[in-house]
């Protein structure tokens, strides 16, 4: 019985490993990877907490979504350089334009802020 123990505990540390690490906020390392991140503002310029922030992989057409933080600031990581992206922002009926992240923009970690309209 204890070595079944053992390998259940060993599976639950190996999947916890591989789960982890797509929650990671710490700056890219793999030169395949960037990352997003900006502030959502209303139409006055005030940071906007807890607006949902829709990243869609335009390839794939999967959608990613975060809840601003008080700052009104959000944080997408682990995002490919060959895939384009498209991100905007909803609040209590306001929402921001579609922006894009394009394949061409180098930056390992950009910078796209989000303008809710009225």
């Amino acid at each position: 019985m204890k070595p079944l123990t053992a390998f259940a505990a060993f599976l639950t540390a190996v999947a916890l490993v591989c789960v982890l690490p797509a929650q990671d906020k710490r700056p890219n390392g793999d030169a395949n990877t960037r990352s997003v991140q900006g502030v959502v503002t209303d139409a006055s310029g005030n940071p906007v907490a807890n607006a949902v922030v829709q990243l869609k992989d335009t390839k794939q057409l999967q959608i990613r979504s975060f809840r601003t933080a008080a700052d009104g600031s959000y944080h997408f990581a682990g995002l490919g350089t060959n895939t384009e992206y498209e991100l905007k922002a909803d609040y209590e009926g306001a929402t921001s334009g579609t922006k894009t992240l394009s394949i061409y923009d180098t930056q390992k970690t950009a910078t796209v802020n989000l303008k809710l309209n009225k």
